[in-house]
């Protein structure tokens, strides 16, 4: 397995596996910058087909956590772990402790949180062996998925008015692939808007939830993508927009929470030559690490979800760069991201002499 010469490996300050033979747990914790400050970055629970797999996934997920911090103007840096093991039939509290050992292990350049497969209780457990870990009810904020789907709403509509010039979401079409923690909370906040909802999961009781709850329309999971709307609201995993789907695309817009939504770097290219409008993944789900930013003993959720609001104004900005510049608005941001971090990265080589 290639680590230095994946084409995914983006200069990573560290790349660790762990092993632990009691409990199973199988791990990978990439760091990948921490230049603004430690990484943060969730911690994915999947059943990976391959190692191979869990490790391209954990260096693109860190990488983004690192652009998502940057543009969301926190001072942390970017990481993600993985555990290989099936989130359903695979945890312990022994497990948790042992990856729980493992963070442990980084002295704090790395900070877990849960994500997909992973939950606010499967995290206090590390906690007890770790002080690294955040997201949780200690720090005040608790699961962090109801502000990362109000990031995803308020992203949405600034979409909708970049590209519909419309000021609210009565009447848009919204197809939303994914109805867990963060998909089902959207599709509430769309709900409240007036918006149309269909909806998809590979747990058909996810979906009749949204369809007796919210009025939402049922679409087969291998057909959401190919719905005429206004808006494809990828929620589930990653690879959502690849050559397959692209051609079968009738929105105009693409905005949703899942990471890695485009398959490959070219797709942000595709979409663009096609007239559809994407909000990239990393900008428009940072609602959760926002929250989780202002953890401690002065929490104060208002001051957070108002912080989690201005990722509308965030992706206006982008919007208005890429059309000026006819890039791609994924390009646009992580030309942005890495303007902060190497303005940072001066101010600090810039301390450091002063000091010396």
């Amino acid at each position: 397995m290639k680590v230095f010469s994946s084409p995914d490996f983006d200069e990573h300050e560290s790349v660790l596996f762990f092993n632990d033979k009691e409990t199973g747990l199988k791990a990978i914790l990439a760091v990948h910058d921490t230049t603004l400050g430690p990484a943060l970055g969730g911690t994915r629970m999947w059943n990976y087909t391959s190692e191979e797999e869990a490790l391209k996934d954990v260096l693109r997920l860190s990488r983004g956590m690192t652009y998502k911090s940057a543009l969301a103007g926190l001072k942390l840096g970017g990481g993600k772990s993985v555990i290989i093991a099936d989130p359903h039939s695979d945890k312990s509290e022994a497990l948790f402790e042992a990856f729980g050992r493992a963070v442990d292990r980084l002295n704090g350049s790395y900070i877990a949180a849960e994500d997909v497969g992973t939950s606010v209780a499967d995290l206090e457990v590390a906690r007890r062996v770790t002080p690294h870990i955040a997201g949780i009810s200690e720090g005040g904020a608790g699961d962090p998925s109801p502000a990362t789907a109000w990031g995803v709403f308020n992203g949405i509509k600034a979409s909708v008015k970049h590209k519909l010039g419309k000021d609210n979401l009565e009447g848009v079409k919204v197809a939303v692939q994914g109805l867990g923690h963060v998909g089902y909370i959207l599709c509430q906040y769309l709900h409240e808007a007036g918006a149309e909802l269909l909806v998809a999961d590979i747990f058909e009781d996810s979906v009749k939830r949204a369809v007796q709850e919210l009025g939402a329309t049922a679409v087969p999971a291998d057909e959401i993508h190919k719905v005429d709307t206004d808006v494809f609201a990828p929620c589930a995993l990653g690879g959502a927009i690849n050559p397959n789907t692209l051609s079968e695309l009738k929105a105009s817009i693409v905005a949703g929470s899942a990471n890695n939504q485009l398959e490959t770097p070219e797709m942000g290219e595709a979409l663009r030559a096609r007239g559809i409008l994407y909000a990239p993944d990393y900008v428009i789900n940072a609602g959760g690490i926002i929250l989780i930013s202002h953890e401690g003993p002065t929490f104060n959720r208002d001051a957070a979800m108002k912080q989690v609001s201005d990722i509308h104004d965030t992706l206006l900005d982008i919007f208005a760069r890429a059309e000026a510049e006819q890039k791609p608005t994924d390009v646009v941001a992580d030309k942005i991201a890495l303007e902060i971090l190497e303005n940072a990265g001066k101010k600090s080589e810039a301390g450091q002499k002063v000091s010396a």
